[in-house]
């Protein structure tokens, strides 16, 4: 996990300069652009990496086409804020596949309540090196569609929220068919709703940490409302005492039974509760009734291996 606090320090130092010189984003090849969206116009729809050099954008963009890759020439001091496109995120994508690589997204908030860094609406999603910060979501969206989401390297901070409008959002949610990785990351301080909540049927968590220790109002770990197969190891989690629903860590087919769980496999992980937390959740929760491959976890005091409901 060193990677990430390296990140955190990078982006959380002195504020930088709003914009780092007249044409701060350049496209492969040495054109640059005073503003994100001019740059993708200008690709029209062609497969292209958008470089970014370091400052504070409040500056929002819509990917319509092709292959992008948003890339920060300094990993953690590109930092988009405040200011989204649609009403939805500061990144809104449709094209055909995106990487978002080095970027930090941080205060963006919605009239509905689900203000994201990134709103993922067609085409695969690669993150890695990516900060979330103080924001109603973090990554949003893949409904309908059968998108590979991979999420890698990235934190996710004081994101997600259940008082601002009729239902929650989340650090993490989305709804895509395909597959959904998240690997070495970070979940902390999570302000509502769940902290990585998928309802696709293909899931890998792994070697990822879960802090709730300064958690306000929230609710599971990892909830997988709908059932799914693949596998959660090597996940570090610790459960805060100011929750709205404690009852469990990893929660399964708690809507809906669309897909099998028959074979998730959940090992190698820890679980623990926070100081003065007295309260005896189960670290699994299982709606589905199947045959889940349960191997071994390490449990703390007052956390219960398993409850069928």
């Amino acid at each position: 996990m060193r990677p990430l606090l390296a990140l955190a320090t990078l982006a959380l130092a002195a504020p930088v300069a709003a914009q780092s010189g007249p044409q701060p984003f350049t496209v492969q090849g040495g054109q640059g652009f005073a503003r994100l969206d001019e740059a993708l116009m200008a690709i029209r729809g062609q497969d292209a990496t958008i470089l970014i050099a370091p400052g504070t954008y409040h500056q929002c963009a819509i990917q319509q086409a092709g292959h992008i890759t948003f890339k920060a020439a300094v990993p953690g001091r590109v930092i988009f804020e405040q200011t989204t496109c649609e009403g939805k995120a500061a990144l809104v994508l449709r094209g055909d596949g995106a990487v978002v690589d080095g970027i930090v997204f941080r205060g963006l908030r919605v009239g509905d309540g689900n203000g994201a860094g990134i709103r993922i609406e067609r085409g695969d999603l690669t993150v890695r090196n990516a900060m979330f910060l103080d924001s109603q979501e973090g990554i949003l969206g893949g409904a309908g569609a059968d998108m590979a989401i991979m999420i890698d390297h990235s934190t996710f901070s004081g994101l997600g929220q259940c008082d601002e409008s009729p239902s929650c959002a989340h650090a993490i949610y989305l709804e895509t068919q395909g597959p959904v990785t998240v690997t070495h990351s970070r979940f902390e301080r999570g302000r509502g709703g769940h902290y990585v909540k998928v309802r696709g049927p293909r899931v890998t968590i792994a070697d990822t940490s879960f802090d709730d220790t300064a958690g306000h109002k929230t609710n599971y770990m990892i909830d997988l409302p709908n059932g799914a197969t693949g596998t959660i190891r090597g996940n570090t989690f610790v459960q805060g005492r100011d929750k709205e629903n404690w009852t469990g860590f990893i929660v399964i087919a708690a809507e809906a039974h669309d897909h099998s769980a028959a074979g998730l496999r959940i090992e190698g992980n820890t679980a623990t509760l926070a100081p003065g937390e007295t309260r005896s959740p189960a670290f699994v929760a299982d709606y589905s009734h199947e045959r889940l491959a349960i191997g071994a976890n390490t449990l703390g005091k007052g956390v219960r291996a398993f409850e069928t409901r």
